[in-house]
């Protein structure tokens, strides 16, 4: 029995250790397949889960790989498509051919910089469509190369991106207007947020459920109360300022520390309240597109230096 315990903390840390190469590997390509998550969806949130199940897909494939991946970008655009794809049709949309048609050539070049128009891609234009835009006008993928990502042909390609921006340049965009949100007033929340401050870590605890899920993406997953008391809370709160924010449409907890040039983003939190008590909380310390788009979002500094953390 003891034996089998060694074996499974040995096999946790290789596998720890695989992947935090494996990240290191892909990370010049983050920034832009993070970008890509969140466009094709049409959501940074959506765009975020899309990022996190295909990094973890694309480690996981690595055993059924025959031959060595000599290009990753490519590799880890091919998953996030294939996943978000995968995803439209278990949701019975239709994800669309890219069907051969002669187009006349439209240039967009002047346009493709307005953030507003590539989030609004996914709501104008079918999942492949969408997709097949991205990589070849954005991204700046070879026809051949998309039409190995999407399935189709570079015939198809050419002609549904000339389709896409068609319909792109015939969108008016003049009367779009930012939506208002209210924070929530939610006990629980509001009762985690002076426990954190206060620094009282008895009192936040007990706004959890014994079952709680704690989770920091990329980071840790903790299943109790009492394996966060012996892990992530094991030396006590971190002794910064919890606030409540708004962030693309959602609640969510921002964890600032300070810094030399003032406040900086530290985490962001999530949680779920049920019955009163907190039954999952998500953190996003170690995501680093996210809180770095985040930052640019609330127009708050990140905190770039936060061991175990150095982010460039």
């Amino acid at each position: 029995m003891e034996q089998t315990k060694y074996m499974d903390t040995d096999l946790v840390s290789a596998a720890r250790k695989l992947r935090n190469e494996f990240e290191e590997i892909v990370s010049v390509y983050s920034t832009d397949l993070w970008n890509y998550c969140k466009y094709v969806t049409g959501s940074s949130w959506d765009g975020e889960d899309l990022y996190q199940e295909t990094m973890i897909k694309s480690f996981g494939l690595l055993p059924q790989r025959w031959s060595e991946i000599t290009d990753k970008k490519n590799y880890l655009f091919r998953v996030a498509t294939n996943t978000w794809l995968d995803q439209c049709r278990k949701l019975k949309r239709e994800v669309g051919t890219l069907d051969e048609a002669h187009e006349p050539n439209l240039d967009l070049s002047d346009r493709l910089l307005v953030e507003e128009i590539l989030t609004s891609l996914e709501s104008n234009l079918t999942p492949k469509q969408t997709a097949a835009f991205l990589l070849l006008d954005i991204f700046q993928f070879s026809a051949e190369e998309v039409a190995g990502i999407v399935q189709s042909t570079p015939g198809g390609v050419y002609s549904s991106v000339q389709r896409a921006r068609k319909k792109i340049a015939s969108l008016d965009f003049s009367n779009s207007q930012t939506k208002a949100y209210h924070q929530s007033q939610n006990a629980t929340v509001q009762a985690y947020l002076e426990a954190f401050n206060n620094g009282d870590l008895d009192s936040m605890l007990k706004l959890f459920s014994d079952q709680a899920q704690n989770e920091a993406f990329f980071g840790f997953q903790e299943f109790s109360k009492d394996e966060m008391l012996k892990g992530s809370l094991k030396f006590g709160l971190p002794g910064h300022t919890a606030r409540e924010f708004i962030l693309w449409g959602k609640p969510v907890i921002v964890i600032l520390s300070s810094g030399v040039n003032g406040q900086e983003i530290h985490d962001i939190q999530m949680q779920v309240v049920e019955n009163g008590k907190i039954v999952s909380h998500k953190s996003y310390f170690f995501r680093k597109e996210f809180i770095l788009a985040a930052a640019e979002e609330l127009g708050i500094k990140a905190q770039l230096v936060k061991p175990p953390v150095y982010w460039s």
